[in-house]
């Protein structure tokens, strides 16, 4: 689990390397084309590499809370104490959301699409569900979420083509991913998320009022990615239940297996489309799939296989993920000024310049991986 979670971080660090300006320099070459492509959000529908980020660390948080609830009642603690500590978290990651999102702007930006206020909103709920004495309460809730969004979605009204303004939300009139029937309700910037972000994002002080979110992300979001962290609940109730190891291999590629193909068939079918800025039902149940192999993969070659040595720089990062999330947004732009500084440009000149920002990029990552390896050494772990 530390080991996926650390490779989740490492992929959103890695975003420092601007693979996109390899890709730019040589629009030719398809190796830096498929990196690129991989180091960066579909426009709408679809996935990338990238685009599994966010529903990892989702679904990891679902996956650890049946180990974080047995070790307080190992403890003695309450029922309500451990209620009080998870709305307590959610708080925390709710408002330290806010806050990463706010640090380079001249007033505070309450937006609430980014990873951590999507997880602390759905938090509590998270904990109530996963405190159920019957393992099926989770699978209820999860398909009240899944059904119950899509309802909702459909019963707000389709803009009139020839009336609505999509340029006024950010959207070509023209613009490709633009769908029909069922699934123009989960068009960009005209469905009910965003129409509840225009009444709820204006309710905050702004520097100007709320109109859209440039990459259509949403609030209302944390519903369906409280759908994600269920699908991690019940792997996590898996690797607690006793099974065998093989048993719970077997259980995670099958889970899987039927996320992907429900997701790819509610796409297919033109049910529902498959859209992480929006988290649609479709995309809970096919980044779940992925997220169901991943942790396969990782559970199959650590615990399975016994191959856990080369997971270790991984582990270290994983350990202390919100660490690694703070690093990232708050010291990037320091640690690079200070490169430049002390070293000039010239040892991120050795390839051309149009290498620097990929080398100036490896550089930074790697004093955050000594920062944190120093912190795993000590035993420091930064918990919320």
């Amino acid at each position: 689990m530390d080991a996926y979670r650390g490779f989740v971080m490492t992929l959103m660090a890695a975003e420092i390397l601007q693979f996109d300006h390899l890709h730019e320099a040589f629009p030719d070459s398809g190796f830096w084309a498929f990196l690129a492509h991989h180091q960066s959000h579909v426009a709408w529908a679809g996935c990338s590499l990238h685009d599994l980020i966010q529903p990892s660390f989702s679904f990891l948080v679902g996956v650890a809370l049946p180990y974080s609830i047995a070790s307080r009642v190992k403890q003695g603690q309450s029922f309500s104490v451990q209620l009080w500590h998870a709305f307590r978290r959610s708080l925390i990651l709710i408002l330290l959301g806010i806050f990463l999102r706010s640090t380079h702007a001249d007033q505070t930006r309450f937006t609430f699409e980014d990873t951590l206020t999507q997880i602390g909103m759905g938090y509590t709920f998270l904990f109530l569900i996963g405190s159920a004495s019957k393992a099926r309460t989770a699978w209820i809730a999860l398909g009240v979420i899944l059904v119950g969004y899509w309802l909702a979605f459909l019963l707000y009204p389709v803009p009139n083509g020839i009336a609505f303004d999509y340029s006024a939300v950010g959207v070509p009139a023209d613009w490709p991913e633009h769908y029909t029937g069922l699934m123009a309700h989960f068009n960009k910037n005209s469905n009910l998320a965003w129409a509840f972000d225009t009444w709820f994002l204006n309710l905050f002080p702004r520097e100007n009022p709320f109109l859209f979110n440039g990459g259509g992300y949403a609030t209302l979001s944390f519903i369906p990615t409280l759908g994600t962290m269920l699908l991690g609940l019940q792997a996590g109730l898996w690797l607690r239940s006793g099974m065998t190891q093989r048993d719970i291999l077997k259980y995670f590629l099958i889970a899987g297996a039927i996320g992907l193909a429900s997701g790819i068939l509610l796409h297919v079918t033109g049910i529902c489309p498959i859209v992480k800025r929006i988290w649609t039902p479709a995309w809970v149940l096919f980044s779940g799939g992925w997220c169901f192999w991943l942790l396969a993969f990782f559970y199959g070659v650590i615990d399975v296989a016994g191959r856990r040595g080369w997971a270790f720089p991984l582990v270290v990062v994983g350990t202390n993920s919100i660490a690694i999330y703070c690093l990232v947004h708050l010291i990037d732009k320091f640690i690079i000024k200070s490169f430049y500084t002390h070293l000039g440009h010239g040892p991120f000149l050795v390839f051309g310049a149009t290498y620097e920002p990929l080398l100036i990029g490896f550089a930074t990552l790697a004093i955050f991986y000594l920062i944190l390896w120093w912190m795993y050494r000590r035993n420091l772990f930064i918990r919320i």
